[in-house]
């Protein structure tokens, strides 16, 4: 049952909803305005492209993605890839930083570790990440606007190297955080962690999302309904959908060496969303902030691993560990 504006906040403080974490006062917000957006940025000739980059047609299956031992330690490879990448980047999201800059951090860190941002000229995308700013549900596309204090930024990183891709996303604080938007960040973090937890092989992908939108809802937040995670590998988006809200006609079972993306985005307002002038970017209708956090991870013998970290275990999006 969604928490309503009128009963006790889920954080323990004692007071309303409405006055606490669902302080309308805080969340209601400016729109993102659409700034200057800089010319892709160039990518070593040495470092391979996904086919859809010389090609302009995606070529690989786009069946669910089972793997073997060679393809499974080529994706680890690639997903540890992608992780540092976002650690990385996100170190440097601050109040007057822009995100067009971030996303020139990010591109130079790609191209350091030997990887291509699957994201760059992706159906046109022009850009090596995706920055989402406050009631930017998601596919916000770097430019030249500064970050405000109080802002939020989904950074959402896909690295290509090894023949796969590997794809996480977190979203970071520039400057104080404001209390009332922490939670929604905060929340949507745990969800995603909760919905990879949930997981079993051999039973039904929407445990996922039997563990995400309770959850969401008990603390006032709603999940968008239209975008899910995806199948990834050799393919970056590939079948099955991974839908974050329950759907009793989804009847897929996982199995055991699937690899997919469980990504919720969570908003703190009415889960419906407009597309901007430029094609891609998701605004939320009402302006009320919106957070995502992103993993790609295996189905294992027992349930699930979490591929986007690093060699030594951290990611920018959390660990199951942090749900103990």
């Amino acid at each position: 049952m969604k928490l309503k504006a009128n009963d006790r906040c889920w954080c323990g403080s004692g007071g309303k909803y409405k006055r606490c974490h669902g302080d309308q006062r805080a969340l209601d917000l400016a729109p993102v305005e659409l700034g200057t957006v800089s010319p892709p940025r160039p990518v070593p000739d040495t470092i391979a492209r996904p086919d859809y980059v010389t090609n302009g047609v995606v070529g690989t299956s786009r069946a669910p993605q089972i793997h073997d031992a060679d393809s499974l330690a080529r994706h680890r490879h690639a997903c540890a890839v992608a992780a540092e990448v976002l650690i990385r980047t996100g170190e440097h999201v601050a109040v007057g930083v822009t995100t067009d800059e971030l996303d020139a951090i990010a591109h130079d860190i790609y191209v350091e570790l030997g990887a291509y941002p699957s994201d760059l000229h992706y159906k046109g995308y022009t850009k090596s990440i995706c920055t989402s700013v406050n009631g930017v549900i998601c596919h916000g596309i770097p430019d030249d606007r500064p970050l405000a204090d109080g802002d939020i930024v989904n950074i959402d990183v896909t690295a290509y190297i090894d023949g796969m891709h590997g794809d996480t996303s977190a979203t970071f604080h520039a400057g104080t955080p404001v209390p009332a938007i922490a939670g929604l960040v905060d929340t949507t973090r745990e969800a995603t962690l909760r919905g990879i937890a949930a997981i079993r092989p051999f039973d039904r992908l929407q445990l996922i999302a039997e563990a995400i939108e309770p959850f969401a809802a008990s603390r006032g937040y709603s999940v968008i309904r239209e975008y899910g995670g995806h199948g990834i590998g050799a393919t970056f988006h590939a079948d099955p959908h991974v839908s974050h809200h329950i759907d009793r006609f989804d009847d897929v079972i996982v199995v055991p060496g699937m690899t997919f993306t469980i990504e919720p985005m969570l908003t703190s307002g009415r889960p419906t969303f407009h597309q901007a002038a430029d094609g891609w970017t998701e605004h939320a209708d009402d302006n009320r902030p919106s957070a995502q956090f992103e993993h790609t991870v295996l189905v294992t013998d027992s349930g699930a691993e979490i591929l986007t970290v690093t060699a030594s275990g951290e990611s920018a999006a959390g660990t199951l560990d942090s749900l103990a």
